[in-house]
């Protein structure tokens, strides 16, 4: 199929069989070719200046107008071709100096010239293509923000992971990169089903989704309170009755129509036309029952297959909901868009003691509330709210420093662990007793030394 990316539409039939890293040339007709390595051009090591103080930016340097240059491409000639006639063109170009002649060049390839280099992905390709093209659809959930939380969140192959998140599955798939397919993950979701369109372009294979369970959060409030059944959803049972019905009512409206043209055929006057036409009748007869036979048969294939995707998902929430049953997840991880206070307080339950959880929240606000109510109601440690800062530098030679333009904010994270906190006040004697009691070791020295 085509792809556009970038304001380039290519086929990657091609790209089949090579290596990750292998750059492509894209031809006229949307085909990728193996770019061939070609050595720098003469006019890319001619003469700089030694600064631009007398450069003006009029829009008259360029000798090429676009008109010059949407016929250069009409007639099949390659980027670096188009490129290089830019720069014979410039007027200003031998007055600029090195590293701007390198910008310069560096901006007209990029722009000319049909080049595309496919790469493994990875969370860090990922994460930085959503924040950077659409980061609406990941909370704002920013690249640095999202390793402190895999980070806090100690995961690694092995876990049995709770997450919640409503970034199109990015974190997901980043947890499931750290884990390597070694150990569960529990996925709460709200709504109909899971969204996993992050997910989904790691690549990752099939036996990553093995151990990849999926549980709704309408239901974890009946299974905290133990009133959790599992019966088939009501949205599946009313779309098979439906299906079932609509079954049931095309192949009876259908048997009229065919009476009818019965009693239209006997009612002719002409007895000759009765005859001709007699065996046609007879062949429509044939050809509307075969067709309600087929779609009869469809029907009941369309019923029996809702009716297995139903049993599947039935035996999924099962295992599901067996495994937060246990309540020894080793960590938890949340980063949605709704309030994180009650998603929290409830999931909370499931996770073990000594075990750290990760909320993220675009706001700072919500993340207070739920820092407030954590301390009083007790049972974790080592609350933290923090917000990372990023900068990113131009590491090159002779001119590094830091890039002009920096991300205003990457949101907010709430990290803490969980500990076993004493409810009852026969707990809390207990503890006391074992505080006021000596221990064993003591006991024996002080035995010892009155014999």
């Amino acid at each position: 199929r085509k792809i556009i990316f970038e304001k380039q539409w290519f086929y990657l039939d091609n790209a089949i069989g090579h290596i990750y890293g292998t750059t492509f040339e894209v031809t006229s007709g949307g085909n990728l070719q193996l770019k061939q390595e070609t050595e720098e051009t003469a006019t890319e090591t001619k003469e700089a200046g030694t600064d631009n103080r007398n450069i003006v930016d009029d829009g008259k340097s360029q000798k090429l107008t676009h008109d010059d240059i949407k016929a250069l491409k009409d007639k099949g000639i390659k980027g670096q071709e188009i490129v290089q006639q830019l720069i014979e063109n410039s007027t200003t170009f031998r007055d600029k100096t090195e590293f701007s002649q390198d910008k310069y060049i560096k901006k007209k390839k990029k722009k000319y010239e049909a080049v595309i280099t496919i790469v493994r992905p990875s969370t860090r390709i990922l994460s930085t293509m959503y924040y950077a093209r659409e980061p609406g659809k990941i909370n704002h959930l920013r690249y640095d923000t999202l390793a402190q939380m895999l980070t806090l969140g100690n995961i690694h192959a092995g876990n049995k992971m709770i997450v919640m998140e409503t970034c199109a599955g990015l974190v997901l798939g980043a947890v499931m990169e750290r884990m390597g397919g070694y150990g569960s993950i529990i996925q709460m979701y709200p709504g109909g089903g899971p969204v996993r369109a992050a997910t989904s372009c790691f690549g990752f294979p099939k036996t990553f989704f093995d151990n990849l369970h999926e549980f709704p959060l309408s239901k974890v409030d009946s299974l905290l309170s133990g009133t959790f059944s599992t019966e088939s959803l009501p949205s599946e049972t009313e779309d098979n009755a439906l299906v079932e019905e609509e079954s049931n009512g095309s192949i009876d409206e259908k048997q009229p129509s065919v009476q009818e043209t019965e009693e239209e055929s006997t009612t002719e006057p002409a007895m000759e036309r009765n005859q001709i036409e007699e065996p046609e009748a007879m062949d429509m007869n044939a050809e509307d029952t075969g067709f309600k036979e087929k779609q009869g048969k469809e029907n009941n294939e369309n019923v029996r297959e809702k009716q297995r995707k139903q049993q599947e998902r039935r035996k999924k929430l099962v295992e599901a909901a067996a495994l937060l049953r246990e309540k020894n997840a080793d960590g938890l991880i949340v980063a949605s868009k709704f309030h994180p206070t009650p998603l929290l307080l409830s999931l909370l339950e499931f996770v073990a003691p000594s075990r750290p959880f990760v909320v993220y929240c675009q706001y700072k606000e919500p993340l207070l509330e739920c820092y407030t109510k954590l301390r009083e109601r007790g049972g974790v440690i080592n609350l933290k709210l923090s917000e990372t800062w990023l900068r990113s530098y131009q590491v090159l030679p002779d001119r590094s420093h830091p890039k002009l333009t920096m991300s205003g904010g990457g949101g907010y994270l709430l990290s803490g662990i969980t500990v076993v906190s004493g409810k009852s006040n026969s707990d809390s004697s207990s503890l006391e007793e074992l505080k006021t009691e000596e221990p064993s070791s003591k006991k024996r020295k002080v035995q010892d030394l009155h014999c």
